[in-house]
């Protein structure tokens, strides 16, 4: 069975190392994920379903129960810190150890707070909001204020809604940065499927992609993923795993 220190000797051998991070990795900094047993997909919104208020028709015909609805989990982001997963991940980019990345499912910016600067958040980011009407850029820091007065952001330019920067059900994700993604997992000698159960494509396929390739895949991951068999190494607490790699990079 395989420990910390047979990934460590893993590390020093590779040289082109990419990430892919998911809900687990969050969870740690107590964001709730959408799809454990008492993630936010199991609770009503009112009588919503959390997979109504995330899509992108009722977004647009309803975005004040949108906002409303968002403000604890997405809007309250300073009440949330970077945890031994992103740091950590920050350390090994500085080593020269993460060579093509952080490909991110997240949408809350945590690996961009820690430090890291190849971050490609795949799902879009709270960080940007564009006005749905005239594209103008808006930044976190503007909207949150205003969605934490119980209020939707409006456009400064021409007063229409401004929609945060992440991709809603019925929206593609972004094609040019799917592609670079894809590009990287094929190129990769190294994978770290850290925090994600692998169910949402087409991000959850991208480390089969590498599989394909003959490369070398590690999970990180308290539950087991469709992809376990082709891992070389399997581990499954995140904050164990990771205070380990800190200690010893």
């Amino acid at each position: 069975m395989a420990d910390v220190d047979d990934f460590i000797s893993l590390l020093s051998d590779r040289k082109r190392i990419v990430a892919l991070t998911g809900a687990g990795v969050s969870t740690m900094s107590g964001i709730p994920d959408f799809r454990s047993s008492d993630g936010l997909y199991s609770r009503k919104y009112g009588r919503l379903d959390v997979e109504t208020i995330v899509s992108i028709d009722f977004f647009r015909s309803h975005p004040d129960i949108f906002y409303s609805w968002a403000l604890p989990y997405w809007f309250n982001m300073e009440s949330f810190r970077p945890n031994i997963v992103h740091t950590t991940l920050k350390r090994m980019e500085d080593k020269g150890l993460l060579s093509l990345g952080i490909y991110t499912q997240n949408v809350d910016y945590l690996h961009e707070r820690a430090g890291s600067r190849k971050v490609y958040p795949l799902h879009g980011s709270l960080e940007r909001a564009y006005c749905t009407n005239c594209n103008a850029y808006h930044t976190y820091g503007e909207i949150a204020p205003v969605v934490r007065a119980g209020k939707v952001p409006v456009c400064r330019d021409c007063g229409s809604v401004v929609k945060p920067d992440i991709v809603f059900y019925g929206e593609n994700l972004d094609m040019s940065m799917l592609q670079r993604a894809e590009n990287a997992f094929a190129n990769a000698d190294l994978v770290l499927v850290l925090g994600t159960s692998l169910i949402v494509n087409p991000a959850a396929a991208l480390p089969y992609i590498s599989v394909q390739k003959g490369r070398d895949v590690v999970i990180v991951n308290r539950s087991e993923t469709w992809l376990d068999k082709y891992a070389l190494m399997h581990f499954d607490d995140l904050g164990t795993f990771f205070s380990e790699v800190d200690s010893k990079i």
